[in-house]
C-alpha cells in the first residue's frame, strides 16, 4: 500500500491523478444534470489529434484515465528500480512521455470501434418544428383533427398532425386547406402540434413550396 501511495503521489502520476479527480467530478455533475456531456464540444477540436468523432468530454476522459494508469504503473517500476538522482528524474520523464503516447494510441483504437455510437449531429426531433410556419392540408382543422405541411431545416417537407383551439380563429375568418398556420407548441402525449392562424404576407419566404 505504501508503494502504491508513493507512486500515486510521485511525478508524473500525481499530475494525471489530479486531472482524473477533475474528470470524475465532471461526470458526477453530468449525472446530476448540472451540465451536459457535450459542454466542451465547441471549445476544443480533438479531430486534429485523431481522437475526434465523439464528445470532447469522452475522449479527454479516456486519455486522462489511460494516462493515469500507465503513469502509475511506470512510477511503481521506477521506485522498484532503486534509481536516484538524475537517472530517476529521467525515468520519470520517460514515464510521462510513454503514458501520453500509450494513452493516445489506446484511445484512438477504442474510438475506431465505438465512434459509430456517437452520431455527428443529433437526430431530428419533431420539436424542431415548433415556431415554424406551416400550410394546412386538410379541409379544416379542429381540436380533434387536422394535418399540415411544414418544411424542415434541410429543405424537405413533412406532414404533421395539428390541432386548433376554437378561440384561435377570430370571428368571420376561416382556417382551411391552403391557409398558413404557426406551430406554436407540441403535445408529446398526443403527438400533434397546436397551430394558430398566421398571415403569410408577413413572411412570404416561409412557404416556398406554395410559390407559383
Amino acid at each position: 500500500m505504501n508503494e502504491f501511495l508513493s507512486a500515486a503521489l510521485a511525478f508524473p502520476a500525481v499530475v494525471f491523478g489530479a486531472a482524473l479527480v477533475v474528470v470524475v467530478c465532471f461526470w458526477l455533475l453530468v449525472l446530476a444534470g448540472a451540465t451536459g456531456h457535450d459542454s466542451f464540444d465547441t471549445d476544443l477540436d480533438t479531430d486534429a489529434v485523431g481522437v475526434g468523432g465523439v464528445p470532447v468530454s469522452v475522449s479527454v476522459s479516456l486519455l486522462v484515465l489511460v494516462s493515469w494508469f500507465v503513469s502509475l504503473t511506470g512510477s511503481v517500476l521506477v521506485l522498484r528500480s532503486g534509481a536516484t538522482g538524475t537517472p530517476r528524474a529521467l525515468l520519470h520523464i520517460a514515464v510521462l512521455a510513454a503514458a501520453l503516447l500509450i494513452a493516445w494510441g489506446t484511445v484512438r483504437m477504442l474510438l475506431r470501434r465505438f465512434r459509430r455510437y456517437f452520431p455527428a449531429e443529433p437526430p431530428p426531433s419533431r420539436r424542431d418544428f415548433v415556431g415554424q410556419v406551416c400550410t394546412i392540408r386538410t379541409g379544416s382543422v379542429s381540436a380533434d383533427f387536422g394535418q399540415a405541411e411544414v418544411a424542415a431545416a434541410d429543405g424537405s417537407t413533412a406532414i404533421v398532425q395539428v390541432r386548433l383551439l376554437d378561440a384561435s380563429v377570430p370571428p368571420g375568418e376561416t382556417f382551411t386547406a391552403g391557409s398558413a398556420g404557426l406551430l406554436y407548441a407540441y403535445d408529446a402525449e398526443g403527438e400533434f402540434f397546436w397551430v394558430s392562424p398566421y398571415d403569410a404576407e408577413l413572411a412570404p419566404r416561409a412557404l416556398p413550396h406554395d410559390a407559383g
